[in-house]
């Protein structure tokens, strides 16, 4: 379990992997190759794996947080706190070929399916066209490639495409479509640069860091509420595919990427492929399983075939 603020999904993923490694190593006495994502334990870190890739890469120029509020699910929670955790394991083969028949990345292609079960879901929730509101997914893109970092701090910012229901109906084409132009407008270094400097701007600015910190706390918690998972639906972040030394993947089952739910949202999703399989975990704080519901149903329509997991026999 990893704090976003120390790093990111991709950084969290090579320390597992490292931290395995030295495991494997110890236990069975193997050697384990520096590679896919394996770092030289015996040796100091190197200065560009700690390097704040964000004050790096700050623009001179800032974007605007102004944006639109989504369509938020809600239901009855559980006394005790307990989180709902459901896995979809799906053949990678099924979902790459059909990806690729949409002209669509793994990403774009489950991002897409994911909206239309939203659509469907709020369809069902909220009859009357004219009450329905936007549905938005926050996908977090890394940015490492594209400012040429090899940092292991956080290093990740986001995209939001949205649809609007009001509108009409939406192909899976064309929301794959709205996906696909919306992270080639904003995954440039140009457009990152200038939202990294927004935040960069507010951590610099002298008058906030003499403000109190039990102070500082609120507001920013106050921001957050009204300018932050407002904004999307649910995050759906996807590691990608995870790739481990060939003398290690022997000892290694499946690897599953959890987020943590959402302080006001009730849906979270995280998702990687492993060996032949991709493993999307759905997680929420709400009894009823609504959205799995709608997401499998969306599936079956593909064809996609999926074993279901969760940690309370729901299927």
């Amino acid at each position: 379990e990893f704090f976003h603020s120390l790093t990111d999904g991709t950084g969290a993923l090579v320390f597992l992997k490292n931290l395995v490694a030295e495991y494997l190593e110890q236990k069975y006495g193997i050697n384990i190759p520096c590679e896919n994502g394996i770092t030289d334990r015996t040796v100091q870190p190197l200065d560009e794996e700690l390097e704040d890739s964000f004050l790096k890469n700050a623009g001179p120029v800032t974007a605007s947080r102004k944006d639109t509020n989504a369509w938020h699910m809600y239901g009855d929670t559980h006394e005790d706190g307990f989180l709902n955790l459901t896995c979809f394991r799906i053949p990678v083969k099924e979902a790459l070929e059909l990806a690729h028949k949409h002209n669509s990345t793994l990403t774009v292609f489950m991002s897409a399916v994911m909206m239309q079960a939203l659509v469907s879901l709020q369809k069902e929730k909220v009859p009357d066209i004219r009450h329905r509101k936007k549905i938005k997914l926050l996908i977090p893109v890394n940015l490492r490639q594209l400012f040429q970092s090899n940092t292991l701090r956080n290093f990740a910012m986001y995209t939001i495409p949205e649809i609007d229901p009001r509108l009409g109906e939406y192909s899976l084409d064309e929301i794959c479509e709205i996906i696909r132009h919306k992270i080639g407008i904003e995954f440039t270094a140009k457009h990152m640069s200038c939202v990294i400097a927004t935040n960069v701007n507010d951590e610099k600015n002298p008058l906030l860091r003499l403000v109190p910190l039990p102070v500082k706390n609120a507001v920013m918690k106050a921001v957050f509420d009204s300018v932050g998972e407002k904004k999307s639906c649910l995050t759906l972040s996807n590691l990608g595919q995870v790739r481990v030394p060939e003398v290690m993947a022997g000892y290694i089952k499946r690897f599953d990427f959890i987020l943590g739910v959402q302080a006001e949202a009730p849906y979270n999703c995280g998702m990687l492929s492993f060996g032949d399989t991709v493993y999307m975990n759905f997680i929420r704080n709400i009894k009823d399983a609504e959205l799995e519901r709608h997401f499998f149903a969306e599936l079956r329509k593909l064809g996609i075939s999926a074993i279901v997991e969760s940690n309370r026999n729901e299927r």
